[in-house]
């Protein structure tokens, strides 16, 4: 008999139509990261003046929430064996693995990496402490004893002046995010070291939710091109350990499963699941109503234009889908607009009162290139110069980068609209990571990867060893 031989795995190319790297094209990109590091520079030097000035800043470390402190510790070695790995064989193996094993691969990968800098201050500093300190949720887990009792009366302890008031975090989110802990802890996971295991845990599977949707609404190539840069992402200082991280990978499936509803995959099911998810996330973050702006760039790339009958099988599962976690909550007692607007006066009531607008409107910014590092800086100039210059159905219509740059510009629409609205001065390095992980895909558009993504290794590992973050 005659063996077939299996073909040849792709080579690691550019797809067709990627911006063409040439000298030019590089010099624009490296002008961009300067750019944006001084930024960065402006933030921390004007910002150490005001903070010595009048401490209003709230923050150590301008324009982070930290404290400068070099250190190693015990996740120092895994850390540099992980971003030496993902940087040498990263982009060959994206390559050339199937699909499957791929995203299996890029959330074991981000596991590695996650934990590994976590480690970094040490088990108890890095993980185990990280969610019981007196702003986080594990403080207000005995006081659930009753759900229904704990949500009819949770808005009447938001602002600060209120009797037994919840603490910084529980106030500042819907109660989602604290019955994520509760339900931890009946479950037997109660304590510091189980709520960060589980928040690195499956915060780490955004990854993979991000890839699902950006192989869905462009083509495969670029997802393959994306996945080192999800994984080796300097926000991953920030996901282990923080609920935030929790949050995004539940955003992230959300719009993973409306990607695979649009175009096609399982429309009534996945939208169904979409909702669901997407219902849950607004009920663990305020702030993430927003994903509403990346759902409705998603929803003109699906395939229901060319087929009419297509949205009435998505819609109706999606909006069915997203009731659910709201009518439970209305009907356990939880107002979520009153709620909302009793944290808007506690937020003015604390830090977020004394912050000023000024200087953050454009820090936030400065923490986004820290948590998104250089090689999205540079991605996201090619998407720009990646949409076309035609009229606006052009990257509905177009291929795959246009595409790609209308998914990962939404993203960056609702951060900075969340910029504008003044609720998120500060610690954003925190709160924008959902929004963060849909920028990391444009990596996809860049040339000579392994470059990039050590220059993404370098910056997470200064910011890790040379800084004692908030979380």
């Amino acid at each position: 008999m005659t063996r077939v031989h299996p073909p040849a795995a792709r080579p690691f190319a550019p797809p067709p139509d990627a911006p063409f790297p040439d000298r030019r094209g590089l010099v624009r990109d490296l002008a961009a990261v300067v750019a944006a590091a001084l930024l960065v520079l402006a933030a921390v030097l004007i910002g150490d003046a005001v903070q010595r000035r009048d401490g209003t800043l709230r923050v150590g470390w301008p324009p982070l929430l930290a404290q400068w402190s070099p250190h190693v510790g015990p996740g120092t070695p895994a850390a540099l064996v992980v971003a030496a790995a993902v940087v040498a064989y990263g982009p060959s193996l994206a390559a050339r693995l199937s699909w499957r094993p791929l995203l299996l691969t890029v959330w074991g990968a981000s596991l590695a990496w996650t934990w590994s800098l976590a480690l970094v201050d040490g088990w108890f500093r890095g993980v185990a402490e990280q969610l019981t300190t007196r702003h986080e949720y594990l403080r207000a887990v005995d006081r659930f004893h009753n759900i229904p009792d704990a949500l009819r009366d949770f808005s009447g302890h938001i602002l600060l002046d209120a009797p037994d008031n919840w603490p910084a975090h529980v106030a500042g989110h819907p109660p989602g995010a604290t019955l994520t802990f509760v339900l931890l802890d009946r479950a037997g996971l109660g304590g510091g070291g189980w709520a960060g295991a589980f928040c690195v845990t499956v915060g780490t599977t955004a990854a993979a939710a991000v890839l699902v949707a950006v192989r869905a609404l462009t083509e495969e190539s670029l997802a393959r091109r994306a996945a080192p840069f999800l994984v080796l992402a300097p926000a991953a200082v920030w996901v282990g350990t923080s609920a935030d991280g929790y949050f995004t990978a539940v955003a992230a499936w959300a719009l993973a499963l409306l990607a695979l509803a649009v175009t096609g995959r399982r429309p009534a099911w996945s939208g169904l699941g979409s909702g669901l998810l997407f219902g849950l996330t607004v009920y663990l973050s305020y702030g993430l109503t927003l994903f509403a702006v990346i759902g409705a760039a998603v929803l003109p790339l699906g395939r229901w234009r060319r087929r009419p009958r297509f949205l009435p099988r998505l819609l109706p599962p999606l909006v069915a889908g997203f009731l659910v976690v709201p009518v439970v909550f209305a009907v356990l007692g939880f107002d979520w607009w009153e709620a909302y607007r009793l944290l808007v006066t506690r937020y003015h009531q604390g830090a977020g009162g004394v912050r000023p607008y000024g200087y953050w409107i454009w820090a936030n910014l400065a923490c986004t290139v820290l948590i998104a590092g250089p090689a999205t800086v540079a991605g996201l100039r090619r998407c720009v110069g990646g949409l076309p210059a035609r009229r606006w159905p052009a990257p509905l219509t177009g291929g795959p980068v246009p595409r790609l740059a209308l998914l990962v510009l939404s993203a960056l629409l609702a951060l900075l609209i969340a910029d504008l609205s003044g609720m998120s001065k500060a610690e954003t390095e925190r709160i924008w990571l959902p929004f963060v992980f849909w920028l990391l895909p444009a990596g996809a558009l860049l040339p000579a990867p392994r470059a990039w993504l050590a220059g993404q290794a370098v910056l997470a590992l200064l910011l890790n060893h040379l800084l004692r973050t908030g979380w």
